[in-house]
This record gives C-alpha cells, sequence and structure tokens, in this order.
C-alpha cells in the first residue's frame, strides 16, 4: 500500500481536515496516511491552541494513521522554510511516497510552473527589487510569481496554493522523490469549514459553535481538554514570563534569531525593552518589509531559544504522537529504515546522541513554556515532554 505525507498544523482539526485526509485517500485508491504536524507551538508565531498530542490524538480519530511531530525550528519558520523542513521529516520517514497538500486551484502544473519560475535568477532580481522598496518577503515573492508567471490568481487569498509552490520548490532542492498531489480545498462559502483561525476566536470567545465545524470524535477530545484547564491556550497565559526572558537577552541573541536580517533583530531588542505587552512588542516592531507574523515567530524563537542555526539543521529524530494500528505498523517499518532514532517512549531519549538530544531538549523547554499558560495551574507541572507518550488506538 502506497503511504502519503500531510504537512500540517491542525490548529485546531476541523471538517475540512478530514475531507481532505479522506480525499487523498480515495484519490490514490487506498492509502496509509502519516501527518507530520506542528508541535506545541505553530507557523503564525503563536501557541497551538490545543496541546500537540490531544491534537495528534484528533487527527487519527478522524482518519489519520500515523502523527509524527514536526521539529520545532520548522514549525516556527517562514513559508519557505516551514515546507523545506516538513519535506526533509517526511522524507526522513523513508516510507511517504506521495505528499499531500491543500490547494485552493488544485492545478499542480500551474503550481509547478510558477515553483520552476521562483527558482531562476529573474526571480531572484525581482524579488529583492521588491525587498529594496520596502516590500516584505511574502509579498516580494508573490509579486515574482505573478511576474514571471502573469498568473494574476495568485494572491494572499490563497496561502495553500503559495505553500504548495513552496513544498514543490523544497522537493526540488531536497531532490526529494516525493509525488506532490493537491487536493482541491473547498472555502467556507461553498459549504467547506471555516478558517482555522475563525474556530480559535470562538474557542477564546468561549463559544459552543465551534462543534459545529469539527467531527465528533475530535470535538469530543478537544472538550475534555477544555473541561480541564488546558485549552485554549492562549501566548497572554505566560506573558510576564515571556517579556522577562526577551528583556533579558543580548544583542548577539536577537542577531542570532531566524529572520533577524535587515535590522528586524535590532529593531525587536529595542521594541522588547520598552513595550510592556507582547502584542505591543510586536506591533512597535512592524514596518511594511517586517510584517507582524514574522516578528511573532522571532520572539517566540527568542523565548525558546530557537536561532537561525536551528532551522537550517535536518531533523536528528523521529517523535510519534499518535497511532492506530496501521501507524503502529508504520512505525514498525520507519523503525527499520530510517537513518534517524524513533521516539515513542519519551523516556527513550535519554538514550539520543547529543545531536538529537539537544534537538529534543528545546523542544522539552518549549512545552515547559506552552503549558505556563494552561487555565488550570495544576496542569502546569514541568517536564510534560518527558512523561507524555504517543496515543495509541
Amino acid at each position: 500500500m502506497k503511504t502519503a505525507g500531510i504537512i500540517c498544523e491542525y490548529n485546531p482539526f476541523h471538517i475540512g481536515h478530514a475531507e481532505h485526509i479522506a480525499r487523498t485517500r480515495r484519490t490514490l485508491g487506498g492509502c496509509a496516511i502519516v501527518c507530520c504536524m506542528s508541535g506545541n507551538f505553530v507557523q503564525r508565531g503563536e501557541f497551538a491552541v490545543f496541546a500537540k498530542h490531544a491534537r495528534a490524538e484528533a487527527a487519527v480519530r478522524c482518519g489519520a494513521d500515523l502523527v509524527v511531530e514536526l521539529p520545532l525550528p520548522y514549525a516556527l519558520s517562514s513559508a519557505e522554510r516551514f515546507a523545506r523542513g516538513g519535506v526533509r521529516a517526511l522524507d526522513a520517514l523513508r516510507v511517504c511516497d506521495y505528499i499531500s497538500f491543500g490547494s485552493e486551484s488544485g492545478d499542480l502544473e500551474s503550481l509547478r510552473a510558477t515553483a520552476r519560475a521562483l527558482d531562476t535568477e529573474r526571480a531572484g532580481a525581482i524579488i529583492r527589487r521588491e525587498l529594496a522598496g520596502g516590500l516584505s518577503y511574502a509579498a516580494a515573492r508573490l509579486t515574482a510569481a505573478r511576474e514571471m508567471t502573469g498568473n494574476d490568481a495568485l494572491a494572499p487569498g490563497a496561502p495553500n496554493d503559495m505553500l504548495g509552490i513552496e513544498y514543490l520548490r523544497a522537493i526540488t532542492a531536497e531532490n526529494s522523490a516525493l509525488t506532490p498531489l493537491p487536493v482541491r480545498r473547498r472555502g467556507a462559502s461553498a459549504g467547506g469549514a471555516p478558517p482555522a483561525s475563525a474556530l480559535r476566536a470562538m474557542l477564546a470567545e468561549g463559544r459552543a459553535d465551534w462543534e459545529r465545524f469539527v467531527p465528533p470524535a475530535a470535538a469530543d477530545i478537544f472538550g475534555r481538554e477544555l473541561a480541564a484547564g488546558r485549552a485554549p491556550v492562549p501566548a497572554e497565559g505566560c506573558e510576564a514570563a515571556a517579556l522577562s526572558r526577551l528583556r533579558s537577552l543580548g544583542r548577539e541573541t536577537y542577531l542570532s534569531l531566524p529572520d533577524a536580517a535587515d535590522g528586524a533583530g535590532e529593531r525587536l531588542m529595542r521594541c522588547a525593552l520598552r513595550e510592556p505587552t507582547l502584542r505591543a512588542v510586536a506591533e512597535s516592531a512592524k514596518t511594511k518589509r517586517h510584517v507582524m507574523s514574522r516578528l511573532k515567530r522571532m520572539i517566540m524563537c527568542a523565548c525558546l531559544g530557537i536561532t537561525a542555526r536551528d532551522a537550517l539543521e535536518p531533523p536528528r529524530y523521529i517523535r510519534a504522537l499518535a497511532a492506530n494500528s496501521a501507524g503502529r505498523s508504520l512505525l514498525r517499518e520507519i523503525s527499520a529504515r530510517a537513518d534517524i532514532p524513533v521516539i515513542t517512549k519519551p523516556a527513550s531519549a535519554k538514550r539520543l546522541p547529543r545531536d538529537a538530544l539537544d534537538q529534543f531538549l528545546k523542544t522539552a523547554a518549549a512545552t515547559d513554556f506552552y503549558v505556563l499558560a494552561y487555565r488550570d495551574e495544576r496542569a502546569r507541572r514541568g517536564g510534560q515532554e518527558w512523561t507524555t507518550s504517543a496515543r495509541v488506538m
């Protein structure tokens, strides 16, 4: 049987994600599904609304076979590094034949043409021109894509297509054998799920109607987390700890952050020293070029000790978060074929090689930071990365 990999955040898992998994399986005539999912921090530089093991369990209850963790530095990265890190992680499993991703257009050849165009010298020149004019990298890349291909359909309103283009570029850059499989996404206006951001807003406001957009099995899991005081998880829950961390860091640390180039690191440092909230830090540091999502990622990386070098390192281990019976069979195959260690029980991390252990320790420290934002203080105990095993179904 073939295996399809999905790089995801599931923040939170909803009916659109379940549909994507089901359509991937139907398109391939049956396949195993491996999800490589962001952990407790996500690409927008935010705390995940539910902890990673709960989100992974929801995914497996609703169609996935195995969920493994996308390494932390990739999860807190720009679209380009997020995609490249995800492709690296899927390749490291040595079992994936396909990479399936949502797409507004569903047009693989158009996406491929844009990916090829963006990897040319002319595209690089356009991006540099737009950056010099003050645009953010994402906006400059979009301009280059449109100029090179004449495709005006590409727009900020098509984030899945733009991320799909980055997956295609990553496949080329990594010389990956993954076969891309775009799955056309239905928006809320066409009967699909609303954006995950809308669900997060519902949860933050304490509304109950979020359950309409989540499969029942996932809603049960998320309801359990809410009742236990472990969700939703807002960054403001540990704002004082974050600000204390930011104000204690020196200039060299800020300059070593991912995306700290073109003055962003120094600007963030100055704002962190004077502003009273995390939002105020990001708002004060924001410019046309230094956009909010980039600054929020930098803030989280500073709090968690993630450097630009970390974001370039390959995966050093594979952490399983949840699996069903088919997923357990896949894990046995991965363990036999992968070049890096596979962790299902966290105690085994103590036997990791030094470079892999260093990656694990940063993730463990990040989890200790994350749980400080839980509403129930009894749930904030430290060391949970070392005591939480993969959810097995």
